[in-house]
């Protein structure tokens, strides 16, 4: 007697998870980098020792005015972090879309994504020799490493695309963002223990510092490996035909990405939004500090706790997210997000001083909707892109947002140099909330994913 199967069971769910968990811990990796060396340690300890060379003393601060030269500009060494990453971005803009046309023509993005981390993470490994007055190898080492850090970026949010279908993506983004705020909040955890306790270890506050920098490369790099082995390449799709070298083939992709990026109207549209409401965010986290210092005259420790509450509680922020995405679609959850951090600048805008409980549950809703409209960001724009073409269009997207995201900060000092005080110039900010909401309310969810030639999942 014969037998014959008559098929075998699907393991492309049980595949996708496999390299879906391996893809999370990429987050993880960087996330360390953002948080312990550019949110909190480099710029102070790099004023500090900037602050030696221009003559300002050890206990030099943001204030300190007298300069360094950087390539024939003299730059107050007060300045001189802010100046450095801001360089960084703009430099990004430029250098990540030619990024993202290679990455959609070779058929190792997993390659391309460790390469450029643990280049990164070389460069940010160099800041542990920032000491005594010698600021210029950390000058050039963090603008590398955040301009590689975005270039790593481009390759990890276009395998996302590959590994996940339409009607995962939102839940792969908000855990991977997720799993991205548990990784980099534990790491800044045991780093301010290690800065804050120093004389208990026997270190000096420096020596501190520079360990702490250390750790979150060696993190970066580390980290980095559990993806780089667990997910597998995949070929290029809908690749257009260019002639030339893998560079030259690249411009010659970008420029018709650019010209075709007006077919796509829906996507166009929904790029304009995230710049405005991300340039909103970002500027909300980064004068965050400043207004619980200078307006609500807060000390450093009660800073330093909302900072680590705001980087866990956007754990289970990003998580809850993703459920309301499961539940109503990635859309109209970015939008509930956006209407809910006009709430927060609003709200902040009348904290007392001294208040610390409510500075805190700021900080909780601050936490909740941070995660959370991010990595929807993310998922909702890779269904308006066109397949084949993601690191391009990833590359577009951080391009646009590290392009303008000094238009927060610049209007926040505005406001302030106007009138004088933090609350009008941190409500001021309100109104990239309302451009951000005033766009989205016009994106077709269903018509960007069809003219980008995607399947729309159960909730848009």
């Amino acid at each position: 007697m014969t037998t014959s199967n008559t098929g075998f069971a699907d393991l492309g769910p049980l595949n996708r998870a496999r390299e879906q968990k391996a893809w999370y811990w990429y987050d993880w990796a960087n996330s360390a980098y953002y948080t312990t060396v550019l949110s909190v340690l480099f710029a102070p300890y790099m004023i500090t020792v900037a602050g030696r060379a221009a003559g300002c003393g050890d206990d030099a601060d943001d204030t300190c005015n007298k300069t360094v030269s950087v390539l024939g500009l003299h730059l107050a060494a007060g300045s001189l972090p802010f100046y450095l990453t801001s360089f960084a971005t703009i430099l990004s803009a430029f250098i990540l879309p030619v990024v993202g046309a290679m990455v959609d023509r070779s058929p190792r993005k997993k390659m391309h994504m460790a390469g450029f981390a643990w280049a990164g993470a070389f460069f940010a490994a160099l800041l542990f020799f920032m000491e005594g007055d010698n600021w210029r190898l950390a000058a050039v080492a963090i603008v590398c490493s955040s301009v590689l850090a975005g270039c790593s970026l481009v390759s990890y949010y276009a395998i996302l695309v590959d590994i996940s279908t339409e009607d995962e993506r939102d839940r792969v983004s908000s855990r991977g963002w997720a799993f991205g705020y548990l990784g980099g909040g534990i790491l800044l955890f045991l780093n301010l223990v290690v800065v804050l306790g120093h004389d208990a270890l026997g270190l000096g506050t420096e020596m501190a510092v520079r360990i702490s920098l250390l750790s979150a490369a060696v993190w970066w790099a580390g980290f980095t490996i559990i993806p780089f082995v667990r997910l597998r390449n995949r070929p290029p799709q809908n690749v257009l035909e260019e002639s030339g070298g893998l560079f030259a083939r690249s411009f010659g992709q970008l420029w018709e990405t650019l010209k075709e990026l007006r077919n796509y109207p829906v996507t166009l549209t929904f790029l304009v939004a995230y710049i405005f409401y991300n340039d909103g965010i970002q500027t909300v986290i980064y004068a965050a500090s400043t207004y619980g210092s200078k307006q609500l005259e807060f000390g450093d420790s009660v800073l330093i706790a909302t900072i680590l509450l705001i980087q866990f509680v956007a754990f289970g922020g990003a998580l809850f997210f993703g459920r309301l995405a499961g539940r109503y679609g990635a859309y109209r959850a970015i939008l509930g997000g956006t209407f809910a951090w006009m709430v927060i600048v609003v709200v902040a805008m009348f904290l007392p001083a001294g208040n610390i409980a409510a500075f805190l549950v700021v900080g909780v809703a601050i936490g909740i909707v941070l995660g959370g409209t991010q990595a929807l960001s993310r998922s909702f724009f890779s269904l308006l892109i066109p397949r084949g073409r993601e690191g391009e269009y990833f590359a577009l997207y951080n391009a646009f947002e590290r392009g303008t995201s000094w238009f927060g900060v610049l209007l926040f000092g505005v406001v302030f140099q106007l009138t004088g005080s933090y609350r009008p110039a941190i409500v001021s900010l309100i109104v990239f909330f309302i451009l951000g909401a005033f766009f989205l309310l016009r994106v077709d969810p269903k018509r960007g994913i069809a003219e980008a030639g995607n399947v729309a999942p159960q909730h848009v």
